[in-house]
């Protein structure tokens, strides 16, 4: 098993720690799904001091790792951007054509923001229990389909990554949620009347994401003079609708006297999205009410006579669901506006200077 694990495959468990996104209002729980971590646009643009020194690499240079930014007197170094990027791109091997001068600058950014945000919780005196990182090794190393911590170590060993690295990392990551938690998600509110306000600014928008399900009969016209053919594909229409009114079983009904493709399924169409029938037809069927017949449609192909068999609205469940998802959107929102802000306070109390010169 060991020998069959590849080397980016342990950098994405080594390096990635336990990142959840950032904007999630339970920053710092499970996850629900195991989703490998996406690259993602950096929060702000970095305010840096871009270094002027001569290329030329001094002797330091030339025996250990490359130094690209100090944040704070912290170190981030080439071999980490490297990983981090080598990550990304195992994990995005359909992406292959993206510029590699965006990604270095993407991702360095970005680790400029995660070392800002950790420095911070140092200074908050957050402390990560060793438990905690034993529990999240442990979830990591059950997603990799280890059968245990042992094989885990020796699988670090065999490819030189010291597991004190991968605890570090994973703790690091731990204290970011916390810091942004207390920073940002537990200072930020969605209220009620902004979750109203949304809804009614939004709710042709968001009707448009409810379903509903329908059965239909269709009645062509025959053979024959064309108008004397219409009038009495209308005729038996009505006379259809008429006996669904008092009872009729629809579903044999339409087996017998639909010649339209649902007729084998007894008219039934299925559940089906606002927008996937052609505007005027389901103009009539969302004017139905839940069981209710309609009078005989005239379309290019015969009579519709159309049963409303359910319909998602905007009131009762369907509006608690969306409620929640508004509420979800206006808190992602908030959420990144604060974190922005949060993160641009902090740069400018720090003293950032990069060392990056496109050469890599």
């Amino acid at each position: 098993m060991i020998g069959r694990l590849a080397r980016p495959a342990l950098l994405m468990l080594a390096l990635a720690g336990c990142s959840v996104p950032q904007w999630m209002p339970l920053i710092g729980e499970k996850p629900t799904k195991d989703e490998p971590p996406k690259a993602a646009p950096a929060t702000s643009a970095v305010p840096v001091r871009l270094n002027t020194v001569s290329n030329t690499p001094t002797p330091d240079d030339r025996v250990t790792d490359r130094v690209l930014a100090i944040v704070n007197n912290d170190a981030i170094t080439l071999s980490e951007l490297q990983e981090a990027i080598a990550v990304y791109r195992y994990e995005n091997r359909d992406r292959a054509n993206e510029n590699s001068d965006q990604l270095i600058q993407q991702f360095l950014t970005r680790m400029i923001d995660s070392r800002l945000q950790v420095q911070e919780a140092e200074r908050e005196k957050i402390v990560i229990e060793e438990t905690e990182i034993d529990e999240e090794l442990a979830d990591r190393i059950k997603k990799m389909n280890l059968k245990n911590r042992e094989e885990f170590e020796a699988a670090l060993k065999a490819q030189g990554i010291p597991m004190a690295a991968v605890r570090k990392r994973v703790a690091d990551e731990l204290r970011r949620g916390r810091i942004v938690s207390r920073k940002v998600r537990l200072r930020i509110s969605v209220t009620e009347e902004e979750v109203s306000q949304y809804l009614e600014a939004n709710r042709a928008k968001l009707e448009t994401g409810l379903s509903y399900h329908a059965a239909h009969i269709l009645i062509v016209p025959e053979t024959g003079p064309e108008d004397a053919a219409w009038e009495n594909a209308r005729i038996r229409a009505d006379l259809l609708r008429t006996e669904l009114q008092q009872g009729g079983n629809f579903a044999e009904l339409a087996k017998q006297y639909s010649r339209d493709a649902s007729a084998r399924d007894g008219g039934d169409l299925g559940t089906l999205k606002r927008g996937e029938l052609a505007q005027d037809i389901e103009t009539q069927i969302l004017s139905l009410s839940p069981g209710q017949i309609s009078v005989p449609y005239r379309s290019a192909l015969g009579y519709h006579v159309f049963r409303l068999e359910s319909k998602e609205t905007l009131e009762g469940e369907g509006l608690g669901r969306v409620k929640a998802q508004i509420r979800e959107i206006l808190f992602r929102e908030k959420f990144d506006t604060r974190l922005d802000a949060w993160l641009k306070e902090i740069k400018q109390r720090a003293v950032i200077d990069v060392r990056l010169d496109g050469q890599l």
